[in-house]
This record gives C-alpha cells, sequence and structure tokens, in this order.
C-alpha cells in the first residue's frame, strides 16, 4: 500500500468525527483571517506615520485596538482548532487500535505461532503513537495552510500583481525541492519502524527470559544481539532524520531568496511613487505567511512520513484474513459430550512437510484417552485439531455424529476444559484467576476448586490471600503454584470433556499424587485427552495411544501395551527401570 492509499484510508477513518472536523475547518478559517487581517492593519498604521510630527496618533491608537482584538479573536479560534484536531488524531487511533486488537482476537492461531508479540506489541504503541503524531500535525498545517495561501494570494494581489508573480514562481521551486527528498527518505522510514518492531521484540523476548539468560550465562551473547539491533536502528533513524530534515532548509533557502528579491522590487516600487512603505511592510508579510505553510509541511515531513510508515504496518495487520468464520448454517449444540471420532484426518502446518497423513481415532463418551510419544510425534497437534485452533487439511472430525465444522467455534470450545504445560495468568487477584472461566462464581466455589487441587494452603499464606494481586507473569509465584491455579481454572469452569496436555509436568511428585485424586475424580463420566511424558499419571486410563510420526502406532490399556513389548514399554521401562 502506497502513501497516497495510507493516507485515503486514515482520512476515512476521520469520518466519524466529520462534526468535530467541520467546527476545525470553521475555526481555522477564522484564525487564519485574523492573521490576515493584522498584517493589513500594521500597513495602514505605518503609512499613518509618514514622518516626524507627522504621526495620526488618534487613528493609529484605533487602529492598534482593533489589531488587538482581532490577534486575541484568533488566538481563541487557534486554540480551539488545537483542541479540536487532539481530538480526533487521538480519537481516530484509539478507534484504530480497537479496531487492531479486535483483529488479533479473530486472525487463525497460524498468525500467532509466526508473529514475535514484542512486534505486535510495537504496533500497538510506538505505531499508533506515530500515526497520531502524524495526523495531528497534518490536519493542522492542511487545514491553516489551505485558507492561508489562498488569502495570502489574494491580499498581495490587491497590493502589487507584480511582486505577487514573483512569489508564486517560487511556489514550484519549493514543492518539488520537498518532493525530491520525500520520496528518496520514504523508505527508511519505513525500515526505521520496521526495525523498531524487530528491536522490541528481542527486548520483550530477553526481559521475559532473563534467568534462562543469566543461568546460561549468555549476558554478553544477548547484550551484543542488542546492541547489532540498536545500532541498526541508530544508523536507519539518523539518515531517515538527516533526510527527512533536509527539505525545511530548502525550501526556507528558496523562500529566503524570494524576500530579498521582494525587498529590492519593493524598494524600486516605493521609489517610483507607484507603492507607499506600509503596503511593502505588510505585503512582506504576506509573503511570509504564504511560505509558512510550505516550510510547515517541510517542517513535518519527517513526522508524516514516520506516520505513513507506522501505518502501513498497522494496515498490513487489519488486511490479513481473519479465522475461517463459523458456517452461516452453524449450530450451538447443548453442553454435553458425544463419541469422538477422528475420520481420516490430514494436517500439516507447512504444505511441504505433512504431519498427519491419515489419523483415525473413535473415543466413547467417558473415556479417559492418553496420548503419549516422543516429542514432535504430533500429540498437542491432536488437541489444537480439536479444539479447532487449527482446521484439518483432510478428512473430519465429529463429536456426536456432527462435523465439528459445524459448529459455531465458542459453542465447541465451551465443551472442553484444557489445562496446558505453559501456564498463563492474567494480571489481577488470585480469584480473579481461577473464576476466569466462570466469571460469576461464588468464594466458596473458588475456594473449593483450590481445595480440590491442593492450592488452597499456598494461596491462605500469601499476603492477602485470594485477594492478593498477581502480575501477568505470575514472577511472585513458583512454576508449580502457577500451573494449580490453571488447574483450579478448569475445576470450577466444570465443562463436560477435558484436555490435560502436560498439566502436572510443574508439580512435585507429592502434589502430583493428589492433584490425581482430583482429576480422577473430575474425569469421572468426562470424555478426556491427556498428554503425559510421565507415564505414571496416565496408567488409569481406559485407552492408550502412542503416536510416531503423526500415526497411532500402538493402543491399548496400559498392562496390554506392556505385554507388547513395543513402543510404549519401551518408553514406559526406560522411567521405571530402576524401580
Amino acid at each position: 500500500m502506497n502513501g497516497n492509499n495510507v493516507w485515503k484510508r486514515l482520512i476515512i477513518y476521520t469520518a466519524q468525527f466529520r462534526s468535530s472536523a467541520i467546527l476545525a475547518a470553521f475555526s481555522a478559517i477564522l484564525s487564519v483571517a485574523a492573521s490576515l487581517i493584522g498584517p493589513l492593519l500594521i500597513a495602514r498604521a505605518i503609512d499613518r506615520m509618514t514622518g516626524q510630527g507627522k504621526v495620526d496618533f488618534p487613528a493609529l491608537l484605533k487602529l492598534l485596538l482593533v489589531l488587538a482584538a482581532v490577534y486575541i479573536a484568533g488566538s481563541l479560534c487557534g486554540w480551539l482548532l488545537t483542541y479540536l484536531t487532539n481530538r480526533i488524531a487521538y480519537g481516530t487511533v484509539n478507534n484504530m487500535r480497537t479496531e487492531l486488537f479486535d483483529k488479533l482476537n479473530v486472525l487463525p492461531l497460524r498468525f500467532h505461532d509466526n508473529h514475535p508479540q514484542g512486534d505486535l506489541i510495537s504496533r500497538f504503541v510506538n505505531d499508533m503513537d506515530a500515526v497520531s503524531d502524524g495526523l495531528l500535525q497534518g490536519y493542522q498545517t492542511l487545514l491553516t495552510g489551505v485558507v492561508t495561501i489562498a488569502g495570502s494570494i489574494g491580499l498581495m494581489l490587491y497590493i502589487s500583481p507584480l511582486m505577487t508573480g514573483v512569489v508564486l514562481l517560487s511556489a514550484p521551486a519549493s514543492y518539488y525541492m520537498a518532493r525530491f527528498i520525500t520520496t528518496r527518505s520514504q523508505q527508511l522510514f519505513r525500515d526505521q519502524a520496521k526495525i523498531l518492531g524487530g528491536l522490541n521484540g528481542y527486548v520483550e523476548e530477553m526481559v521475559g527470559g532473563q534467568k534462562i539468560v543469566q543461568a546460561f550465562h549468555q549476558e554478553n551473547a544477548a547484550f551484543e544481539r542488542f546492541s547489532g539491533l540498536n545500532g541498526e536502528l541508530y544508523q536507519t533513524g539518523v539518515k531517515s532524520q538527516f533526510y527527512g530534515s533536509l527539505s525545511g532548509p530548502t525550501t526556507r533557502l528558496v523562500n529566503n531568496i524570494t524576500f530579498s528579491v521582494i525587498a529590492i522590487i519593493g524598494s524600486i516600487v516605493i521609489i517610483a511613487g507607484r507603492l507607499s512603505v506600509g503596503d511593502l511592510s505588510g505585503f512582506l508579510i504576506y509573503s511570509n505567511l504564504f511560505a509558512k505553510p510550505f516550510n510547515e509541511i517541510t517542517g513535518v515531513i519527517t513526522q508524516l512520513q514516520s506516520a505513513t510508515a507506522s501505518a502501513q504496518r498497522i494496515f498490513a495487520i487489519l488486511d490479513l484474513e481473519p479465522e475461517t468464520p463459523d458456517a452461516p448454517d452453524a449450530f450451538v449444540p447443548e453442553p454435553g459430550q458425544g463419541t469422538v471420532v477422528f475420520d481420516k484426518v490430514k494436517f500439516a502446518y507447512h504444505p511441504e512437510r505433512p504431519l498427519i497423513t491419515d489419523f483415525s481415532l473413535e473415543v466413547k463418551p467417558g473415556t479417559r484417552v492418553a496420548i503419549v510419544g516422543q516429542t514432535g510425534a504430533g500429540k498437542t497437534t491432536l488437541v489444537n485439531l480439536l479444539m479447532r485452533f487449527y482446521d484439518v487439511d483432510g478428512g473430519a472430525i465429529r463429536i456426536g455424529g456432527v462435523d465439528i465444522r459445524e459448529m459455531t467455534r465458542d459453542s465447541l470450545r465451551r465443551n472442553f476444559g484444557m489445562v496446558l504445560q505453559d501456564t498463563w495468568l492474567l494480571s489481577g487477584t488470585i480469584r480473579d484467576n481461577i473464576a476466569y472461566g466462570k466469571p460469576g462464581a461464588t468464594d466458596d466455589e473458588v475456594i473449593a476448586a483450590a481445595k480440590a487441587v491442593s492450592a488452597h494452603s499456598f494461596i491462605k499464606r500469601l499476603p492477602e490471600g485470594y485477594h492478593t494481586v498477581i502480575s501477568g507473569s505470575g514472577d511472585n509465584l513458583s512454576q508449580g503454584q502457577k500451573q494449580l491455579l490453571t488447574i483450579a481454572r478448569v475445576l470450577l469452569a466444570d465443562p463436560p470433556m477435558l484436555i490435560l496436555d502436560e498439566a502436572t509436568s510443574s508439580i512435585d511428585t507429592r502434589t502430583e499424587i493428589r492433584i490425581q485424586r482430583a482429576f480422577l475424580k473430575m474425569m469421572e463420566g468426562r470424555t478426556s485427552f491427556v498428554i503425559a511424558h510421565r507415564l505414571s499419571t496416565i496408567r488409569e486410563s481406559d485407552l492408550i495411544l502412542f503416536m510416531k510420526d503423526g500415526d497411532i502406532v500402538e493402543s491399548g490399556t496400559h498392562n496390554q501395551l506392556l505385554l507388547r513389548k513395543g513402543y510404549y514399554a519401551r518408553l514406559y521401562n526406560s522411567q521405571f527401570a530402576a524401580v
């Protein structure tokens, strides 16, 4: 998307502030009108002072009082213009930021897997700020500039058509010089925005993993990488700012030359008796007012270019295709469980590297299914497909005989409770985190869920118990404690079916035994899918599947698989041979 299209699109975003824009335009006209009337009054005042002892003081006083009133009114209109343009600029960016956040919620999981979080945050913060600055400066400059140029030309023609022609001849020179510089610096601003997003992503990554960085003594390597990115941003930033700032001095050079030529011509015309001193003074002021919009445009050209580059990055996200919408006739099934069938499922994250080629499985209601296998075998992928985080490339997944693609995603996902290996907590109280899946839960229900997973005791030891505020990263909790909270969250939601993906991997063995009892009670009568590497947690499962390269190579109960002495038996014995 080129710069012109970007600004056309930004203008469309400002359309909902039409009333403010109209009032701002009216304020701009009055403000500029005051600035144009001022020089005319000044010229008349100068002409009232024609020589020593020849000053018309009464007329001069009246002109000065009118001039003061005009400038006061112009200042008030200028203040109103600034207020309204701020309202338009920040209101527009507020709506864009809301739309961008809403867009992130409907983009497929594939997008989030392939985009650094820091870069997305940079688009929300840095790029949005650049757009608001560009809109603010651009809107004010445009409104005042058009009226100033038109008014100045009219008044200069009234005073001296000859000198007006000289001024007008300088305008194309200023424009083309600014355009020449702008077209060559725009790419630098795009590069600057891109590098800044990458730098934010790297900093976010390093701050989040600072313990690991220090544990592996990688501080110097991390610093060198940061220094490289920071240096690259510095070099690009200096170049973009340098080239962008050239437009101001070059246009001012043209304006100064024009000003000098006008002064010479005006002096000659005065000597010839065809122009008064006051008229020349007024004309020189108008020539400066005429040049002012061009100078202002070149002065804010850096901000406009930065805003253009940032808006391109924002629109690049907004223009992405959202997650495939639910079918128009998609229905909402009643909460419950049915037979889960994987029917000849095919799937690949990358088309050239198939992961699951022909996967079939039938799980009866209430069955506890454990899925084991080596890393990368496709265990978590099955969960992603079952929850429709990704859609199958071939075959179908059915629940109760209905293809999950015929259900709404919300209703499908409400049937499952998930506990993942990677814990996620939000900034808020312990209670808020447990009740995240059931906002209307009572305190007694929250406490009961915490007790069921052996989290109540450590929560009571926190400074404010269940009302203790934790950060989103949960740095003031251990990994095991964070995982207990996520398990309590699912227990409280009480879903018809469960998905446990390494749910107890960060919990000590003693606590794990207690949680297993809670899980067994919770899984009674529920269809459950358990992914685990610690095989001690799945021995009681009704069905154990061993996956390899995206396919089931063994299935059966714990004892049946041990008797086969195959993949599962070897994996189990590798963990418990010493016992």
